[in-house]
């Protein structure tokens, strides 16, 4: 039992009770309001430097764009390097644009051309920062208050959209377009006191990083293999597609079925981004309750009956509420899928995958703004929120196909280093191909179980690094299995041993229990010598030189 005045373990605010992620919390709220004031800002500034609605809807499309284009490889630097350095840099970037646009404008040497190219720079910096920020909410929170962790995560952009805006509209109202160029780079301060203050909680590796390229490789072969990972990306990206449409008809739904003003349309998008923040409280609730793919039925259903009913109003009031509803529900399958996706993947992969999940919302919304913007054109924009009711609604469908497995973060913890492999041969990072060969004796009534392990453990291989797995059985011995697989080099065979979860060691465990006499696991560990690697003449023999070993590697073969 948790004692008087304290939340418990699970509860939404449990992770406010650890000071650095509270503290973290809070100056995101502010730097996620300075973002959102800039965005006005950019935007007024564009209409009084041009009349083309091109170049005014361009603004928001060179803030988001770097979301779409970097999103995957800011992911994997975030989990190549500490993610407070580089969560720094990132805010660097950010102010350092806002900050030159802020003076150009106030010497009034800002053009059309660098507005978008410093909107284009900031958006760099958060979309760097984004992955960084967010992935490292496990090292800031026990791994039970962690969905908790993550749905605060998502509160604070909301709340951000909530009152930014319209706070970004009184301070151009007040001031200009400059002053809110000031207010932002203001509003990204307390984030980068608060990281520089804090300490560092990475544990570097005494491996070398990834190449980049290498990086993002091993990040999509994760996900590849991962079919519960699959699922949930594929749910986020058809979300996307779908239920964009509320947002990107929302200007349309204020001009053509309220007959309404601007002033109404910030209303409107402030209606939605309270919802978004009543939904974000609710879920973990809700998910005990209901479970992740409950949630996300049920988010489903509230979704399209939300934007059937702004399709048919005709009324302010009705359309915010609806609006409200729609905003809940929204955040309510968003966060279902988020924490679906932080929970069970382990930390070394976790930047990639979330960056992976944000590219694909982000891409969904995209593609579909486009889609009902086109539908809309060609009918009205009340068939089009019909035809996306119709469609969300019929998504329900393929979670039936596709469900989501409950997300549980207890396998996802590291699993204990191993003893380091006896090496005799001369070896550096760069040699290769290695050859990991393992040899079973399973008793002939245990081969279908022990075949049903193995391909558990097949996925578990290849999403730590391993390439061209096979399982072989001995046709003159059937009780000899023979497990394979290759790594292009010394090192990346050192990191896959790194990279094994609790969850995935088990498995491997249970494999091993089907050794008929509770021997060990025979393992092989081989350098590949194409044909002519070797010299074969006697003068010139190929020694068996004492490896350089790099030490440091856990876990794995």
């Amino acid at each position: 039992m948790t004692s008087l005045g304290q939340p418990r373990p699970g509860s939404m605010i449990a992770p406010l009770r650890y000071a650095r992620f509270r503290n973290i919390w809070l100056a995101s709220l502010l730097s996620n309001l300075g973002l959102l004031i800039q965005g006005v800002g950019a935007a007024w500034a564009m209409t009084e430097l041009s009349s083309s609605a091109t170049l005014v809807a361009l603004v928001q499309t060179a803030t988001m764009l770097p979301v779409l284009l970097i999103a995957i490889p800011a992911g994997a630097i975030a989990d190549m390097y500490d993610r407070r350095t580089v969560s720094i840099v990132a805010l660097l970037i950010s102010l350092t644009a806002v900050s030159l646009l802020f003076i150009l404008s106030l010497l009034g040497e800002v053009s059309a051309i660098a507005i978008l190219a410093f909107c284009f720079a900031i958006g760099c910096g958060m979309a760097l920062f984004w992955p960084a920020w967010q992935s490292s909410a496990g090292e800031q929170v026990p791994v039970e208050s962690l969905a908790a962790a993550v749905a605060l995560n998502s509160i604070s952009f909301n709340i951000a959209r909530s009152f930014g805006p319209a706070l970004g509209g009184v301070i151009v109202a007040a001031a200009g377009a400059v002053a809110s160029f000031g207010a932002s780079a203001l509003l990204y301060l307390p984030m980068l006191g608060v990281l520089l203050a804090s300490s560092k909680t990475h544990e570097p590796s005494r491996l070398p990083p990834e190449r980049l390229n290498r990086a993002l490789i091993s990040g999509i072969r994760y996900i590849l293999h991962s079919p519960a990972i699959r699922i949930v990306i594929g749910r986020a990206l058809l979300l996307g597609l779908l239920a964009g449409s509320v947002t990107a008809l929302m200007p349309l739904v204020a001009r053509d079925l309220l007959n309404a003003q601007a002033s109404t349309f910030g209303v409107l998008l402030g209606s939605y981004g309270v919802g978004a923040v009543a939904g974000a409280f609710s879920v973990a609730r809700l998910k005990l309750r209901l479970g992740s793919e409950g949630v996300v039925r049920v988010a489903t259903i509230i979704l399209s009956a939300a934007t059937c009913t702004i399709a048919f109003s005709r009324s302010e009031f009705l359309t915010c509420v609806a609006l409200a509803v729609a905003g809940g529900g929204w955040m309510l399958a968003t966060t279902a899928l988020n924490i679906a996706v932080q929970l069970p993947v382990p930390r070394w992969v976790a930047g990639r995958a979330l960056a992976t999940f944000q590219a694909s919302i982000a891409g969904g919304i995209a593609i579909g703004s486009l889609g009902w913007g086109a539908v809309a054109d060609s009918t009205d924009v009340q068939t089009a929120l019909l035809i996306s009711a119709a469609g969300i609604l019929a998504s329900i469908l393929f979670g039936l196909r596709w469900k989501m497995e409950e997300a549980r973060s207890d396998g996802a913890s590291a699993s204990p280093d191993l003893p380091d492999p006896t090496v005799k041969l001369a070896v550096t990072h760069r040699s290769g191909p290695v050859v990991i060969e393992l040899e079973y004796r399973v008793a002939l009534d245990d081969a279908r179980p022990f075949y049903r392990i193995m391909q558990q453990v097949q996925l578990s291989r290849q999403r730590n690094g391993a390439y061209a797995w096979s399982i072989a059985r001995d046709l003159a011995e059937p009780e000899l299995w023979v497990e394979r697989f290759h790594f292009p080099t010394w090192i990346d065979f050192l990191r896959m041993r790194n990279r094994p979860t609790a969850g995935e060691r088990s498995l491997e465990d249970q494999a091993s229990a089907f050794q008929i006499g509770g021997e060990p696991v025979r393992i092989r560990r081989m350098l590949e010598r194409p044909f002519g690697s070797v010299r074969w003449k006697a003068e010139a023999r190929d020694r068996g030189l004492p490896a350089t070993f790099i030490t440091g590697a856990g876990g794995g073969a």
